[in-house]
């Protein structure tokens, strides 16, 4: 059974543009990390310091080995003190 991701995060003040950065940076590595279905990055049309990661993973095994790659490490290290709120989600798909 697959697993479906709901990550939002929010840059602090002043910090949009950092934080939009880094969070693309994850995109290119983050599919050609194992088991990754789909890693689809949004930012909201009204507030720029809101932005969303909808991902499917083929496991919750294979997603929290992604979780503990090196481009997740350099993604928290670069935008240390820049995020305002993080809020993660695991879904099961229903239908």
């Amino acid at each position: 059974m697959t697993l479906v991701i709901l990550a939002q995060i929010t840059a602090a003040e002043g910090k949009e543009e950092l934080v939009r950065n880094a969070l693309e940076k994850l995109v290119e590595p983050s599919l050609k990390d194992e088991g990754c279905i789909r890693y689809d990055f949004h930012r909201d049309n009204e507030n720029p310091a809101y932005f969303v990661f909808y991902e499917i993973w083929e496991t919750r095994d294979l997603w929290l080995k992604h979780m503990d790659t090196p481009h997740l490490a350099a993604y928290k290290s670069a935008t240390e003190g820049a995020v305002a709120d993080f809020k993660l989600n695991e879904l099961t798909r229903i239908s």
